[in-house]
């Protein structure tokens, strides 16, 4: 993709916008390739149960058919997992979840496929599910996996918790909370397709979001070499952590080996509710001890993450729920336990905010329980216990950076409130959708909401990012090439990198090259951390290029006694005054200048297994909300009429881009907060489709105010800050706040359905 223009801090239009906004872009849905087949899978319908026999005789006798395999056909490794190896590529002698894989097969059309896939038999003994979290650590509980069913327990114990003890507050408040389970609903569901190789290897283009990782675990699987297994990046149409475990891709490329034939594999909507890890559902218990004067001073905590049946991202969830279980205030004593469980329900992992956003919407709504028992204004009893610069958050790190979270509240407080127009007449339904409370029946309610999330990966991880850049001269006139392997997943990562390339060398045009596995490793695109860390590693990589450049230009210079060259500008070597001195084209006419970095961030170190503390993030991101609605408390209708927000960003490197990332954020967190879940029944998913699932539409979601402040991180490529989480870690709970003003009901559970507006608790579905 070749872009021109923009440099850091400059709006830079997206190279793929119109392609994506005129259906042009191809997605990894839109592959094809001469002769390729056509994948299925075969799911089971059972949480748990026992596998007695697979037949596929009938399936492998259908015309079309060209193969069905099962864990028998599984060639190496038989488990996958990007941190704990515990999931079946295809399941053994055990189906721990509705929905997981037992067999997969090839056929020359999409249909055929189907249809093979219904006559493949399995035979189950079907046995009790473990659906509740609570009692997946009882004695006698079922074991959904053979070391027993605790994924990871983080203790977090600071001050007097330290000795077992907890001081005396003069104010106490309590609560439970409870998150139910979030889609990521992406555009795109899983696909990809997998192409033999003449080496007798496999090419895999597929919708991910860290080629390297799947790249390992695919191999692996096929007990192939890693140079004989090629995972290429295919479009990308939103991920939000979904893409962040396999799917399809050892089982495309099984059958593309087993056939010899191209197989392209494309999940439904409903394989795909099924088919990836989910947010973790979260039940927790808050006590908030404080002064009269709502200072806090203490802080406990017992929280429950329902992992599902296999690990996927759970244990990194654990560490970041434990982190951030106070959000962003001064707590000196704080006793924190964090369990995460395995049950049979379908596994939880990766989702925009990790683990931040339940944990925000619980010390949030403690908050502002705390305000109403010392009768402060909730941005007040905030305001009075943020923490700032040279504050030490829970994991006992002393913020070393920016951290504005008073300002931020000041100034979603000093923001406008919208109109309140007149009830018009008509029934209230219809005022409400207007926006024109009736008096009595619809009620507007504001509500606040501030909280924190680290960037990037902790604890030790060695988190880093490889990037080439290549300065070279295209048709008589220099330009740079810039390639890394982090996948571009509608972020705007694609111009982040041209940006960075033409701010430090200062050259117009900039190609943005695509890696694969074969090159060196960009991590994951998650946690907010592609801007920091690949971002990090373009900008080294090009300031290496601009010292070489300016060496080679010093020797050229030498011989005419100028010099010495300080700088590139607009395609000429430069000397500290910006007076031309040679033009790049003679510099480059020896040969183009390449340099390639591994560019790492700061180092951390892994929580204390006894009392959570260490230096285990190296950058917190902060955020706050304000959410107005109005509320028709007979129908337990809700419409948010403003949904403001104000972040802290370091710097804006491309500020329409990053608004629409506090756009996109808000909204998502509007669903979670108002519509967004997954229902099971005893495991069960009841939640295939988006006519079940419900999603935000642009009738629901306001016009939003955004403030972005650029508060520069001294340890951080541009002063940046990670930005694209955070919005959805304090959206939910500030919508939740607002409805809870309206009704002055407790709303101690996202989402907020009518039946709680209302009073109506019971709830014929068992929520996650």
């Amino acid at each position: 993709m070749e872009g021109r223009g923009a440099r850091i801090g400059e709006a830079a239009p997206r190279p793929d916008g119109l392609l994506k906004a005129t259906g042009g872009f191809a997605y990894s849905s839109d592959l094809w390739a001469a002769g390729m087949l056509w994948g299925a899978t075969v799911r089971s319908p059972h949480p748990h149960a026992r596998i007695v026999r697979i037949d596929t005789a009938e399936a492998l006798a259908l015309p079309g058919v060209h193969a069905v395999l099962t864990h028998a056909d599984v060639p190496g490794r038989k488990l996958h997992g990007a941190m704990v190896v515990d999931q079946p590529v295809l399941a053994m002698d055990t189906v721990r979840f509705h929905g997981e894989p037992v067999a997969v097969l090839a056929a020359d059309h999409p249909a055929t496929a189907r249809r093979a896939a219904a006559l493949v038999r399995v035979v189950y003994e079907v046995l009790p599910p473990l659906t509740d979290p609570d009692s997946a650590l009882a004695p006698d509980a079922v074991r959904v996996q053979p070391q027993g069913n605790l994924v990871r327990h983080v203790r977090v114990r600071r001050g007097a918790a330290q000795r077992g003890e907890l001081p005396h507050a003069d104010v106490v408040v309590r609560g439970e909370y409870e998150t139910g389970v979030q889609d990521q609903a992406f555009l795109s569901p899983e696909s990809g397709m997998a192409v033999p190789a003449a080496d007798g290897g496999v090419d895999l283009h597929v919708a991910t979001q860290w080629i390297h990782v799947d790249h390992e675990q695919v191999a692996a699987s096929l007990a192939l070499p890693g140079e004989k297994v090629r995972v290429r990046l295919a479009g990308v149409g939103g991920a939000f952590g979904a893409r962040e475990d396999l799917s399809m891709h050892v089982h495309a490329c099984l059958l593309a080996l087993r056939t010899d034939r191209p197989v392209k594999m494309c999940y439904s909507r409903e394989e795909s509710f099924l088919g990836h890890a989910h947010r973790h559902p979260a039940r927790m218990t808050y006590e908030h001890g404080a002064t009269r004067e709502g200072k806090l001073v203490y802080v406990k905590a017992d929280i429950i993450l329902d992992g599902g049946a296999y690990a996927s991202s759970s244990p990194a969830v654990t560490g970041t729920v434990a982190t951030c279980s106070v959000g962003p205030y001064e707590v000196e004593h704080v006793r924190v336990d964090v369990r995460t469980v395995y049950t049979h329900n379908p596994p939880s992992g990766a989702m925009r905010g990790f683990g931040a956003v339940q944990t925000c919407f619980g010390y949030e709504s403690q908050m502002d329980r705390l305000a109403r028992a010392l009768d402060l204004d909730p941005v007040e009893v905030r305001t009075r216990n943020a923490v700032r610069q040279g504050s030490v958050v829970a994991n006992g790190q002393v913020l070393d950076h920016p951290a504005p979270v008073a300002e931020l509240l000041g100034r979603l407080r000093a923001m406008p409130l919208p109109r309140q127009e007149a009830a018009p007449s008509g029934s209230a339904t219809a005022a409400l959708c207007m926006g024109t409370p009736v008096p009595g029946r619809v009620v507007r309610g504001v509500g606040f909401a501030a909280g924190l999330k680290n960037v990037g990966f902790v604890e030790g991880f060695d988190d880093y990012s490889t990037a080439r850049v290549v300065l070279e001269l295209h048709e008589g006139l220099p330009r740079v090439r810039v390639r890394t392997a982090a996948a571009e997943v509608g972020q705007g990562l694609v111009t982040l990198q041209a940006q960075i390339a033409r701010t430090e060398l200062d050259v117009e045009t900039v190609l943005v090259e695509q890696g694969d596995s074969g090159f060196g490793d960009a991590g994951p695109t998650s946690s907010a951390r592609q801007s920091y860390v690949t971002g990090g590693a373009v900008k080294a990589a090009a300031e290496a290029v601009r010292t070489r450049v300016l060496r080679r230009a010093d020797e050229l210079l030498a011989g005419a006694g100028q010099g010495p060259a300080a700088g590139v500008s607009r395609g000429a070597v430069v000397d500290g005054n910006g007076a031309v001195l040679l033009d790049l084209a003679k510099v480059l006419a020896e040969g183009a200048v390449a340099e390639t970095v591994e560019w790492h961030h700061r180092p951390t170190r892994p929580l204390d297994d006894g009392t959570g503390q260490g230096d285990s993030v190296f950058q917190f991101a902060f955020s706050a909300h304000r959410a107005v609605v109005d509320v028709d408390v007979e129908l337990g209708l809700v419409r948010v009429v403003a949904l403001d927000c104000v972040q802290d960003v370091g710097r804006a490197m491309n500020p329409p881009a990053l608004r629409g990332q506090l756009h996109g954020g808000s909204a998502q967190g509007l669903g979670l907060a108002l519509m967004e879940e997954i229902l099971l029944e005893r495991g069960e998913v009841r939640t295939t489709s988006f006519t079940d699932y419900h999603l935000p539409t642009t009738a629901d979601v306001p016009r939003m105010r955004t403030e972005i402040l650029e508060c520069a991180d001294a340890h951080a490529p541009y002063g940046l800050r990670g930005a694209g989480e955070m919005p959805h870690v304090t959206s939910p709970a500030a919508v939740a706040a607002a409805v809870r003003d309206a009704t002055g009901r407790a709303l101690a559970r996202l989402p907020v359905r009518p039946e709680d507006i209302l009073g109506l608790h019971h709830r014929k579905e068992d929520p996650a």
